[in-house]
């Protein structure tokens, strides 16, 4: 089924905020990167170490995303949970997606949130503060290092 046959509405954001930081037209932490997958640390963190797994293709929704796009993406989520449980040593490692407006899907382009718990344990889902590119910089950079010391290097 199509993004135009499926039952999903789409955030009307205008231009794709994950396609130009990919590309670079604004700036954000780009943890790593391949031909399908990239690993972004948010600016939002809504749990320790919350980074966002998504396919560099523009790809809206999970249901457009291809075969090789999803199994790449599944890989990434487990070495990015891996390297978030080296560098913050939480008691729980929350990984959540949403499709649609109706599962508050803010951002129309496929991504998965992977995200050490908070003290009190979950994450924080309402207003968080936005961190500035280069405090997001070095939350990556302690997550790199966890990821070489937990072998997932590169996510």
């Amino acid at each position: 089924m199509s993004q135009a046959e499926s039952n999903l509405t789409l955030p009307q954001d205008g231009r794709c905020a994950f396609c130009d930081y990919l590309s670079g037209a604004r700036p954000y932490t780009v943890l790593s990167r391949d031909d399908l997958v990239a690993v972004l640390v948010t600016r939002e963190q809504r749990g320790i170490g919350h980074l966002l797994v998504l396919p560099v293709r523009h790809c809206p929704t999970l249901l457009e995303a291809t075969e090789p796009e999803r199994h790449a993406l599944i890989d990434t989520i487990a070495r990015a949970a891996h390297a978030v449980d080296e560098a913050f040593a939480r008691p729980g490692i929350a990984v959540w997606q949403n499709n649609g407006t109706a599962a508050h899907q803010a951002i129309g382009h496929l991504h998965f949130h992977v995200a050490g718990t908070l003290p009190g344990g979950g994450t924080d889902f309402g207003d968080v503060p936005e961190l500035s590119v280069e405090a997001t910089d070095l939350i990556g950079e302690r997550i790199r290092k966890g990821a070489r010391r937990a072998g997932s290097w590169p996510l």
